[in-house]
């Protein structure tokens, strides 16, 4: 059976978060950190964390966000060493990614790696919590009071350490797969939701709730 004919709840997720060096004029961007967290049968499995080697200087403003240092990768593996925890942890798993571009383009350091499918916890966010003022993810964890979760299995880090989004992504999706719109989903209509669909449901409810129904569903 293929992965995406497979109950959501029943597969292997695993999360991956880079932060990188910036961009600047007539340069290309690079990973300057990754996290990797992977989530089977719904327990946590390892969590992995590294610098990555850069062979450009960190900008000014990639430092400001994630705190980064050149001194702090000048030392570290460079992103290849690391082929094989990419490859224990992300092999036959659905890989998650806030905002999955960035991990998708530094992936192709690895070209035919064979990474996939892919779900973006941003479009699941904006499909299912389409009222926030953003979805960034610190945005959404602290709108369903998730943060305190992330923070218990990562006390080291904050927001924009590589693992620390990686575990929040997951810590997200296993809240959303619980909420009655999406836990009945196989994996393939998870990653094709019909946003537009959802949002005449969560009107609906809105409707309902109006008029005095019970409603257990977030929003």
């Amino acid at each position: 059976m293929s992965v995406l004919d497979q109950p959501a709840g029943e597969v292997v997720w695993a999360a991956l978060d880079f932060e990188s060096a910036g961009t600047a004029p007539g340069r290309s961007d690079e990973p300057v950190q990754v996290g990797l967290a992977v989530w089977r049968g719904g327990a946590p499995g390892k969590l992995f964390c590294s610098y990555v080697h850069s062979a450009v200087r960190i900008t000014r403003a990639a430092r400001a966000v994630h705190g980064i240092a050149d001194a702090d990768v000048a030392a570290a593996p460079p992103l290849a060493a690391l082929w094989p925890e990419f490859k224990s942890r992300l092999t036959g798993a659905v890989v998650v990614a806030h905002g999955a571009g960035t991990e998708k383009r530094f992936l192709r350091a690895f070209p035919f790696h064979g990474f996939g499918p892919w779900l973006d916890t941003l479009t699941l966010s904006r499909a299912m919590l389409p009222d926030l003022p953003d979805h960034a993810l610190s945005t959404v964890l602290g709108a369903l009071g998730l943060e305190d979760e992330v923070r218990e299995a990562c006390p080291q880090g904050t927001w924009h350490d590589a693992l620390f989004d990686a575990v929040a992504c997951l810590v997200l999706l296993r809240q959303m797969l619980a909420w009655p719109e999406l836990s009945g989903l196989r994996v393939g209509q998870l990653l094709n939701l019909d946003a537009a669909a959802y949002r005449r449901q969560r009107s609906w409810r809105r409707t309902a709730r109006s008029a005095g129904w019970s409603e257990s569903s977030p929003g």
